[in-house]
């Protein structure tokens, strides 16, 4: 194998970890592979001017568009926070679509996926992007097979991944595709990360998209849940605590969160018992009763359909040591 020759793209606003995991994994690699095999990342930007990334640290390209002619083996847009409400660059666009014949493998880190869009790359394409933003690209980039719930998603040559440190679970992907698994579980222990992240996108808090105005009836409703997130909570329920007919309460609660009730009270049940399951050492069936699942089979059977995963398992992966819980 020869060496590995990387592009990632720059520009103002870039969400600095976007740019600094992957290629801290790259540099990694080049600890554990042969000198034939080594990786050789370079910046690339519109020019060689500084950029300010959103944390305000500033980057300089190696390269500029006009030099960046071609032959990487993986090329890859990094993300920004303005980049899903921005006009498109256009020369950045420009630039970018050609890249299926400038690498063999391209795509996009985080919201790197907006970029790709307004390029083209993402029609007919399977694509991820962070989870709070990818409803908006479906609905940007309507020929896009977004998924939402992925880590990092492959679609022939075109790699996408999920939001910020999701961009080192791609990079770690590909140095094992190319060099095996030991050598990525090397890398990920030198930069204590986890080798392989179980589940998807959905690990993370649906406390994150709780109303902004506490005074809502859906606010309410949440609140409630959250509190009392091992009692039976129906439609009737639900809508009593809201002061609201069932009817209303399922397309208010649609409308302002883009999920059901239910969907709602299931994710909040799988939050409360991961925190349990990372933070405790008590049986999955007291876990399960008191996040509502009722009996450990049905807790089970949710985290299995849901992340892939048995509670279980689960446990294994994100435990948190003794030094961690006392540390937090």
């Amino acid at each position: 194998m020869t060496g590995q020759k990387i592009g990632i793209v720059i520009h103002e606003g870039v969400q600095a970890l976007d740019v600094a995991g992957p290629v801290d994994v790259f540099a990694e690699a080049n600890s554990y592979v042969g000198e034939d095999a080594q990786y050789e990342t370079l910046l690339i930007a519109a020019d060689l001017n500084p950029v300010r990334a959103s944390n305000k640290m500033r980057l300089v390209a190696d390269l500029s568009f006009a030099e960046a002619v071609g032959g990487f083996d993986m090329l890859f847009v990094a993300g920004g926070p303005a980049l899903p409400k921005a006009d498109p660059d256009t020369a950045l666009t420009e630039w970018l679509r050609g890249a299926p014949w400038r690498a063999s493998t391209y795509g996009s880190i985080c919201t790197g996926a907006f970029a790709l869009g307004h390029a083209g790359l993402l029609d007919d394409k399977r694509a991820t992007t962070h989870w709070q933003n990818a409803a908006e690209l479906a609905a940007r980039f309507p020929r896009a097979h977004v998924q939402p719930d992925s880590i990092y998603v492959r679609d022939g040559h075109l790699v996408t991944s999920a939001g910020v440190t999701a961009g080192i679970d791609l990079a770690l992907a590909l140095v094992g595709e190319r060099h095996g698994p030991a050598v990525a579980v090397a890398v990920a222990k030198r930069l204590v990360v986890v080798a392989q992240r179980q589940g998807g996108q959905s690990q993370f808090s649906p406390y994150l998209t709780a109303q902004a105005d506490p005074s809502s009836p859906i606010a309410r409703i949440q609140d409630h849940v959250m509190a009392h997130i091992g009692n039976r909570h129906t439609l009737a329920s639900l809508a009593g605590v809201a002061g609201m007919s069932t009817r209303n309460l399922s397309r208010h609660f649609f409308r302002e969160t883009g999920i059901t009730p239910h969907e709602f009270v299931e994710r909040a049940r799988m939050d409360a018992a991961r925190m349990l399951l990372e933070g405790s050492d008590r049986p999955l069936k007291s876990i399960a009763y008191d996040c509502g699942f009722g009996t450990a089979d049905r807790m089970r059977v949710v985290f299995s359909e849901r992340l892939g995963i048995t509670p279980a398992q689960y446990r294994a992966s994100f435990r948190r040591s003794e030094l961690d819980a006392n540390t937090w």
